[in-house]
């Protein structure tokens, strides 16, 4: 049921202090999945990517009464979801205090130890490649590839000219295709 309700209904049943609690269950039915694969490909970790959503669940829980509707709900969610992956990895990477990607990082064990993981090498392949990506190419890949955001929704999410994610996406997809033809 709450992938044909609208985005309209949520909203009205989450401003009404009767249908708070409904209304928000409706918008995790119908957009949580589609959040959760997003945050995960980011942070790659099952559980990393569920204390992800859990914060970013709250958030929106918090900020969902100051929606204006400027934009599309999705787009927003996006956003917040996007922004809490981007805060995790840098609080790992200072609390680490090594880069994520070294010599000793080794992606593919670590996605084949996953329970969660069910891919085969060329998956696994193909993470290592996105890994290697800068930050904002890594992001707009992984927007564009497995997400099917317009550049529109991206440059929305991002704030960043449609030109750029384009040139963005061109560089990422450049550089994957070398990291995946060499050996």
């Amino acid at each position: 049921m709450a992938q044909t309700i609208s985005d309209k209904e949520i909203l009205d049943k989450f401003k009404n202090p009767a249908t708070k609690e409904a209304g928000f269950r409706l918008l995790m039915e119908k957009y949580q999945e589609k959040l959760y694969w997003h945050v995960r490909r980011m942070v790659v970790n099952h559980e990393d990517a569920n204390d992800v959503c859990q914060n970013m669940f709250v958030k929106i829980w918090k900020n969902l009464e100051k929606f204006r509707a400027d934009s599309k709900l999705y787009t927003w969610l996006y956003r917040i979801a996007t922004n809490e992956s981007l805060t995790f990895i840098n609080k790992r990477k200072k609390r680490d205090s090594a880069p994520l990607v070294t010599e000793d990082y080794d992606l593919g064990a670590q996605l084949k130890a996953d329970p969660y993981f069910d891919g085969d090498d060329i998956q696994i392949k193909l993470q290592g490649a996105i890994d290697i990506l800068p930050p904002k190419q890594k992001q707009v890949f992984l927007m564009r590839y497995y997400d099917g955001l317009k550049y529109d929704d991206m440059s929305e999410v991002l704030e960043t000219s449609v030109g750029a994610l384009k040139a963005s996406y061109h560089h990422a997809v450049k550089k994957i295709e070398k990291y995946l033809t060499e050996d």
